[in-house]
């Protein structure tokens, strides 16, 4: 697989945010629960280890990233729908779910089967 400077870019994002998400298991008292802290690390982790395959070229690899950063996007969407989280935790939800959209979108592509030449 020909890594384009899509997929390079979406796989430098996603690590980016599962560098984000690692992080955040030494984040403050003030966050959300320690169950969800310690699932967005674990799949920060994945993220990492499928950016390493995939930049490799494995296919396996930018699945890995793309379903990771899919549910740690989903584990931040109860931001939006709970009472008192502070507004700064809120757009800071809001980015992360932008990036993660952009860092799929980026990385779609290089999922698609390749056409050779001659083989029907």
């Amino acid at each position: 697989m020909n890594r384009t400077a899509m997929t390079t870019t979406g796989l430098v994002l996603a690590a980016l945010l599962g560098l984000g998400d690692v992080a955040s298991i030494a984040g403050g008292v003030d966050g959300p629960p320690l169950a969800v802290v310690i699932a967005g690390a674990v799949l920060g982790v994945i993220t990492l280890a499928g950016v390493v395959l995939g930049w490799r070229g494995s296919r396996a690899g930018i699945v890995a990233v793309v379903v990771t950063r899919l549910l740690s996007a989903l584990a931040a969407v109860p931001a939006f729908f709970v009472d008192d989280v502070p507004a700064p935790a809120v757009a800071l939800a809001t980015v992360g779910l932008v990036l993660t959209l952009v860092a799929v979108a980026l990385l779609a592509p290089a999922l698609r089967p390749t056409v050779r030449a001659g083989v029907a």
